[in-house]
Formats: C-alpha cells, structure tokens, sequence
C-alpha cells in the first residue's frame, strides 16, 4: 500500500517513481518507527531476488546483440573509459576511507552505471529527448548494460575466491565468454524454429509462461554454470529479443516486470538506516562528489576520445552524472554472497538518491559550462579538438580494404562460433556420452564408440572451420579494383584454420583416452581421409545449418520482407506494418487496386490484435494494420516502402547527415554565387552556414559568393553530399 501511496504522490512531484519506491520501503522497515514494519525480511529478500531476475530478464528484451552492433566502436570505447575510470577511482576512494579491498573492488563497480531510467526521465521532463548528444550517449547507455552483466560475474568470482588473481580473473572472462556464445548459438538455433511452429496456438497467457520458464530455466543453467541467477535471466532475455515474438514477449510480461521491480527496489528502501547515514554523512558526500566530478570528466573524455565535438562531449557528460537500479543489484549481489559490509549498501542508496535529485541540475547547466570551457580554452586547442572530431568521424576507407575488412570479419567470427560449438560438443561428450557408453558396452567398445559418435557430430563444423568462406564476388571485385589478388592473406587463413581443425580432432582422442600418439596419427589419417571423399555430404549439411541459423538472426527482418515465407515458384507471403504516410490509408481495398497497381494479393489483415483472413472489397485500410501481402521478392520489394512510409523523425534521421567541409582552390564553386549553385537542385542538400577564416559564421544569403578554403556546414543526403564533396 505504500509503495501504491508512493508511485501516486512521487508522479505529482514530477520525480522518478523509484525513488518513491525507495521511500515506501524506508517506511516500511524497521527502521521507521511510525508504521508497522514488514513482517519477515527474508520474504522480501527472496522476492526481490526474483525482481532482479525479472529486471535483468527485461532488460535483455530490449538489448539484443544487433542493438549493440549498431552503436558502433565509439559508444563501446565511450563506456569502457567511463567504467574503467569510474571502477579504478571508487577503488581508490574505499581504500582511502578505510573499506577492505573486495568491498572496495565492489564500491568501483557500484558507482560506474549510470542509470538509463533516471537519465530518460530526466531528459523526457526537460523536453531534451531530440538534443543531437541523446542517440550517442543511449549508445554508450546499451554498452554500459552489458558492462553491468559482465561486472557481476567477475565480481562474484572475485567475491566467491576473496582475492584477484589475474590467471583467475582470466579464466572468470574465458568461461563467461564460452557460457554466453554457446547459449547464443543454441538459442537462435532453437528457440526461433520453435516459435514459428507453435505460433499459431499460443494465447498470450501460454506466451507469459512460456517465457517466464525460459527466463528462470536460463537462470538455473547459469547458477549451475557458476554465475549468477541475473546473468541468466538477461542471456535468455537478449536470445529472445531476435525472436519475432519479442515484442509480444515485453508486452505480456510488462505487468509483471513492473510488480518485482516495485518489490526489488521497495527492499532497497528497507535497507536504508538512518544512524548508518548519519554516521557516514561525510563518506556519502564525498561519494555523490566523486560520482558527479567522475563521471563529468571521464564522460567527456571518452567522447572526445572518440571523436566527437567538444560540445556534444560536454552535454553527454553531464548527462551521466548519476547512479541507479545497477547500483542496488551489484550491492544486493555483493550482500547475497556476504561478503560486502552492511553498511554499504545504505550508503550507495543515499548516493543514489542524491545524484537522482541533481541530475537535471546538471543536464540543463551543461550548455552554460561548455560556454565557459570554450572561452576558457585557447583558441589552438579549439581548432586542435574541431580538426581531431572532424578527422575521426569523416576517415574513409578504400573500397579494397572495406572487402578486406569484410572476409576478415566474417572469417573470424565464423572461426570463433564454430570453435566453441565444437568445445561445447566435446565437453559434453566428454561428460556425459562417454560414462553412457563404457558402462553400456564396457570401457574398449565404449571409448570406440563415444570417438566415433563424437567426430560424426563435429564433422561439418570441423570442415566450416577448415575451409575459408571468401565469395567469388568478393575476389572479382578485387580483381577489378587492383588487377590482381593477393594470396597471403588467403594462404594465411588456410594454414589457421587446418591447424585449428586439426587441434579440435585431437582434443577427441586425448578426451578420449588415446594414448599412443601412432594411434592418434593412424587416426587422424584416417578422419582426414574419409572428410575429403565426404566433403560434399558436409558442404550440404554445413549450408543447411547456415542457412537455418542466419535465418533465424535475420527472422525479424525476414518475416518484414518476406523472404522466409516462400510459397510457390518465386511467390512468397511478407507481412508489413501500414505507416501514416502510405499513399492507400484510408482507401477501400476495392478502391485501392493492389493487385492491377502493384501485382500483389492482400491476404489478411491484423487489427489491434485480431486477425481478418481474406477482407472483403469494403474493408478499409488504417495506420498500424499489418498486412499479410503475397507477391514476388520485386513486388514486395517495391510494396514496403509505400506501406510501411512515414514522416516520424526517427526514420529522416538516419537519412541525413550533418557535416561540413572546405571549398579548394579549383573548386567550380569559387567565385559563384549560391543562388545559381544549385546545391538543393542537384544535390539535394542545404547550406546551413559558411565559416570564413577566424570570421564568425555567416548566414548563407542568395548573393553569398563562394570562395576558396571556405568552410561549408551543410546537411543533406550522405551520398549526395560525397558527391558534392
């Protein structure tokens, strides 16, 4: 009842709702005497524990590894800087204040999250959501998240060992890293399949058990595995977020994500003591000093580090200048193994809080310091950080290299997914399939047998691995471009990946027992023999596999487009959301002619939840209304723009680009006046301003006449724009 009382009267205050959450479990504790205080603490430990589960459970939902190859490296470095930083200087304070080393190791991670809820709330409250620094430092937000994952685990292991010893920390990160991509690997093989066959019967009750027993069953594998029940809950989380069910999924477990978080951080607020805040007001102090100076300062250097303009920089790190629900989970895992001091835990709440309040202080006094930090700075530095940005975020890549980078990357991470399918196999042969066996057929049959079995299941990864995957696209295009292509790389690769092959066959028979190394060789022989005269069975086999496994990555896409749902002939079945903007809203489908217009058949359509097969001539077409449209790959192609169209930002957004660059000497444009340089006609771009020499920007006029090594910002289409360029 508090906590309702709470989220009421903290939306009035125009505050978070967490921190209402907070105060009702303050309330509630033993620690207030005014109110009746909870009957049994080790309830609601329980029950936070599992609100912590289900956070970390949503929280994958929204992550997915795709979102986090779409930040980029600069977002990944942004937030390494910060958490390393962040960790290195709370370490150093709790020495200073006298904590021990592993609560100390545990105040670093405590104060490195920011907290992405507090930041969008206090951006939203501040009408500050489309400010040009927001999409970058979400980016670094999505990188933190998982930082956070990473943290628990190693701090668990250092935690469980009471000491940090870099061989151990190294073995923590290596198994952490074979836990996560082999669950990786087997999730979206499996659970993608799985949805498409059942789909059609799963009521959205079965869907919210369906996936809460994913959730806990991926946290009992992980807590089998080692690591911590969180973990699990956000690995499973993240699988299921390349599902076509993910949206389905967030929103059937909304209720009860936002149920177990109210517990989760109402038993934060339990844990809030006055006398310890009292007692440590000036290590609480000194803490909110250090997160709000820290993170301002790493913040920014991170930004600037990776390119970006000092001001975008400065906003970014005033942004970040808080703690949150990361904080409380670390500390709550540090309490559940018991190795943190009590005392601790109120104290990052209290800094959390305090930070909380101040964080749109700083956000809206962040334009005043870059003003100050400007004219404080010499002019040099300027121009020294506007050339350093400008270089970082315009460096272009020859076309050859950009192919190279591409086999590169994709050799690579073929090589790495199917060296720890392999490993995953091996050991669980190892551990279950050969005790099966030798106390089945005895140990000579059983250690036979077991090989066998083994290497018929590696064998079409073992031939991924030792055949490099280069495109005969990719080696004319080289040719084109160079006259010639350069073995080595190719050759090198080659030698990498037999040696590999050859290393994961030998690891079958020593798992195995294979004493004799003539035995190993005569065997190894023998395996190579038979793979090359099977190499055609496992090319098909391996292209099958591939096939399924990137079709189920791409499934989301897929089912958009279309291109998984073949049906006859080149036909195939796309379902598409209707955008505003779609010339036919609000057409009778007889009036709309698809079929004369677009040669395609409208099938079915899906309104708020409900699904009409076949509609009839009269129905008519609205916003949201997925379409179930059958046609061919161009029909479909060329139907998706035109449904799914829209005037929302977010789509112009990634359609534009704002840059600038100088006017050189034989430039056509010296000497020109704007109005006949037809820059919006044949380029499609608009000249914000001109920065001529130390002038200040000059607003562009139709009778501006251009000259040479002036500076034009200018925004437009990035194809276009390099046109221009």
């Amino acid at each position: 009842m508090l906590g309702a009382i709470a989220t009421v009267l903290f939306k009035k205050l125009k505050q978070p709702v967490v921190l209402g959450y907070i105060v009702a479990g303050f309330i509630a504790s033993p620690h207030f005497a005014f109110f009746p205080s909870i009957g049994n603490e080790d309830n609601i430990e329980f029950w936070a524990q599992i609100g912590i589960i289900v956070l970390l459970f949503s929280l994958g939902l929204e992550f997915s590894f795709k979102k986090l190859l779409n930040v980029g490296g600069s977002a990944i470095v942004t937030a390494l800087i910060i958490v390393t930083g962040m960790m290195g200087l709370g370490f150093i304070v709790g020495k200073g204040l006298g904590f021990a080393t592993v609560d100390s190791i545990f105040m670093g991670g405590m104060i490195s999250m920011s907290s992405t809820t507090i930041i969008l709330k206090a951006l939203t409250d501040l009408n500050m959501r489309q400010r040009r620094f927001v999409p970058m430092t979400f980016a670094v937000l999505v990188v933190e998240d998982l930082f956070a994952v990473v943290m628990m685990v190693i701090l668990s292991s250092v935690a469980i060992n009471k000491t940090v010893e870099g061989k151990e920390l190294l073995m923590s990160i290596l198994k952490l890293s074979f836990f996560l991509v082999a669950w990786f690997i087997v999730g979206i093989y499996l659970l993608p399949t799985v949805f498409k066959k059942i789909r059609r019967i799963i009521s959205d009750e079965m869907m919210l058990i369906i996936a809460m027993g994913l959730c806990f069953m991926m946290a009992v594998l992980a807590v089998k595995s080692g690591f911590s029940m969180a973990l699990g809950a956000f690995v499973m989380g993240s699988i299921l977020a390349g599902t076509v069910e993910a949206e389905r999924i967030e929103r059937v477990i909304v209720s009860v994500k936002d149920l177990f978080g109210a517990v989760f951080f109402i038993s934060v607020g339990m844990m809030v003591n006055p006398d310890i805040i009292i007692q440590y007001a000036g290590t609480i102090a000194l803490l909110s000093v250090v997160v709000i100076v820290g993170m301002i300062i790493f913040g920014t250097t991170g930004m600037l580090a990776t390119g970006q303009p000092l001001k975008m920089a400065v906003q970014s790190g005033f942004t970040l200048t808080q703690i949150g629900e990361f904080s409380f989970i670390i500390a709550s895992l540090g309490m559940t193994l018991g190795v943190l001091d009590k005392s601790i835990y109120p104290i990052i709440v209290t800094v959390s809080v305090i930070t909380t309040f101040t964080t749109p202080f700083f956000i809206k006094s962040a334009d005043k310091c870059y003003a100050w930090l400007e004219r404080l700075l010499p002019a040099s530095w300027n121009r020294l950080l506007e050339g350093y940005s400008a270089h970082a975020t315009q460096t272009e890549m020859s076309e050859s290299r950009l192919i190279w980078k591409s086999i590169a990357s994709r050799y690579f991470l073929r090589l790495f997914l199917y060296t720890v399918v392999c490993l995953a196999l091996i050991l669980l042969s190892y551990n279950y399939l050969k005790p099966l066996l030798i106390n089945a057929l005895g140990t000579q049959w059983g250690i036979v047998c077991g090989t066998v079995i083994t290497l018929a299941a590696l064998s079409p990864f073992v031939y991924a691995i030792a055949r490099p995957h280069i495109r005969v696209t990719e080696r004319q295009k080289l040719f084109e471009l160079s006259g010639k292509v350069s073995y080595v790389p190719i050759v090198m690769m080659m030698l990498l990946s037999l040696l590999l092959s050859l290393n994961i066959i030998v690891a079958v028979f020593y798992a195995y027992s294979f004493q004799s190394h003539y035995a190993i060789l005569a065997a190894l022989v023998i395996v190579l023999a038979i793979a090359v005269l099977l190499a055609p069975i496992l090319r098909k086999q391996l292209v099958k596999v591939e096939k399924r496994f990137i079709g189920n990555v791409n499934v989301r896409e897929n089912r958009r487009t279309g291109r998984a749902m073949n049906l006859v002939s080149d036909l195939h079945l796309a379902y598409m959301t209707v955008g505003h903007d779609c010339p036919f809203v609000g057409e009778r489908l007889k009036n709309a002619n698809l079929r004369q217009r677009y040669g395609v058949n409208l099938v079915n359509i899906q309104r708020n939840g409900v699904l009409h097969p076949v509609p009839k001539g009269d129905t008519r077409i609205f916003p949201g209304d997925i379409l179930g449209i059958i046609g061919t790959d161009e029909q479909i192609q060329q139907m998706l723009p035109l449904v799914e169209a829209t005037s929302t930002p977010e789509r112009r957004s990634t359609d534009v680009k704002f840059t600038h660059f100088a006017i050189g000497e034989q430039s056509p444009l010296v000497g020109k006046l704007l109005k006949y340089a037809r820059l919006n006609e044949d380029y499609e771009s608009l000249l914000v301003a001109v920065q001529r020499g130390e002038e200040d920007f000059i607003t562009p006029t139709p009778d501006l006449e251009f000259r040479a090594s002036d500076i034009l910002w200018i925004v437009g289409d990035p194809a276009r724009l390099h046109e221009l360029k």
